[in-house]
């Protein structure tokens, strides 16, 4: 719920309907309302209190996600959960200042103008303020995941030169967006990444494109196409495919063949056509598999947020080796400023991001074959001695 603030107010009669919300606003609540079902009449209901253990889930899985990972393999000596506690309290701060009304009789004139009295009644009232001040703390857990520590997505290049987003060349209205808008972006992926029906591993996917008309819903360049998590298939009912935990490692394998991936959802779920003329850009909290490359270009992405912790990977049940040659699309990547890298390591300064990338795909290669080695030698021990007659 918006903060009452009587100087905002003011300056926004000053401007026209449009400039009065921030981008990120529009953005969050475009995507908000996509999410809603068309059938279902909109009601307005108190705030719920979030699943025994879910903020604590949160925490855990931020600390350890993707984005995190990255900053650990390019410095191990970075303690990343200070990192993530700082981050987390500048973003509930933040989040706090927009979110909340600061004093109850302030959120109680809130309420009422919005005929929301009914509200203001005890124990409503305080649940409301306590439930809204726990969902605040989630948001600020989840954005913490993808912290400010000179890190952005860059641009992957294939020739010598490595230049920052600003200055990548590509044609005309087809640049990639700022660091700012990315990172909101790849926030929305991460929190409906939580609404998976995997227990192991949440992906989120999120598809917005760049308009040129007055159809962005006053984003003023960017629209929705779709957004998507992975689950079950649309339809089926709990407990009806396997959903196994850690020790259970056979039958946990079985999900992958029914599981449908974040971006299969959010392209085959979307509610707007792609349009060849317009940048379309995926942002995805895990590097596509090779099931989900052919379907990406073929649907007509033009831009790819994401990480690429998983490159190269052979998982055995799941594979991400089709990603680094995939073609004709610009992939950018969290990684750390190309800029920050040319300070810090001058002679890595043109191609330090491949580089690293070739270290990182040759450690990859070795905990494979590691890992075939083990499984070769569970599987000789299994086997049954041929005892000689």
């Amino acid at each position: 719920m918006l903060r009452s603030n009587s100087t905002s107010h003011s300056n926004c009669d000053l401007q026209s309907p449009p400039d009065c919300i921030t981008e990120e606003a529009a953005l969050d609540a475009m995507a908000t309302e996509k999410l809603k079902s068309n059938s279902s009449p909109h009601i307005c209901v108190l705030l719920q209190p979030l699943a025994h253990g879910l903020a604590q889930f949160i925490n855990e899985t931020s600390r350890e996600c993707d984005f995190m990972e990255r900053l650990t393999d390019d410095e191990p000596r970075l303690n990343t959960e200070e990192l993530f506690n700082r981050e987390r309290t500048r973003h509930l701060k933040d989040f706090s200042r927009h979110f909340l009304v600061e004093t109850p009789r302030e959120h109680r004139v809130v309420l009422t103008h919005m005929g929301l009295e009914n509200f203001c009644v005890e124990p409503y009232f305080s649940d409301l303020r306590h439930n809204m001040r726990e969902l605040v703390k989630v948001l600020a857990a989840v954005a913490a995941g993808v912290p400010q520590q000179q890190y952005g997505f860059y641009r992957e290049q294939s020739s010598t030169s490595e230049l920052p987003l600003a200055e990548s060349s590509m044609p005309p209205g087809h640049e990639g967006i700022s660091q700012e808008v990315a990172r909101h972006c790849i926030i929305q992926a991460r929190l409906l990444a939580y609404r998976t029906e995997d227990h192991k591993v949440g992906v989120g996917a999120v598809i917005w494109a760049k308009g040129q008309s007055a159809s962005c819903d006053r984003t003023r360049c960017l629209y929705l196409v779709g957004c998507g998590y992975n689950a079950y298939p649309a339809g089926s009912h709990y407990a009806e495919y396997p959903q196994m935990d850690n020790k259970q490692e056979d039958r946990q394998r079985r999900k992958y063949r029914f599981i449908v991936h974040a971006e299969q959802n959010a392209l085959t779920f979307r509610t707007r056509d792609i349009k060849p003329e317009e940048p379309t850009m995926l942002f995805v909290t895990k590097c596509p598999c090779d099931e989900c490359v052919p379907l990406i270009r073929g649907a007509g992405i033009t831009h790819i947020y994401t990480t690429d912790q998983d490159r190269d990977k052979d998982k055995g049940d799941i594979s991400y080796l089709r990603f680094s040659s995939l073609k004709g699309i610009s992939k950018f990547i969290w990684q750390r400023s190309p800029t920050v890298c040319s300070v810090s390591s001058p002679h890595l300064a043109n191609g330090d991001v491949r580089k690293r990338s070739d270290v990182r795909k040759r450690s990859r290669q070795a905990e494979q074959e590691t890992h075939s080695s083990k499984k070769l030698c569970t599987n000789r021990l299994a086997r049954p001695h041929l005892s000689a007659e």
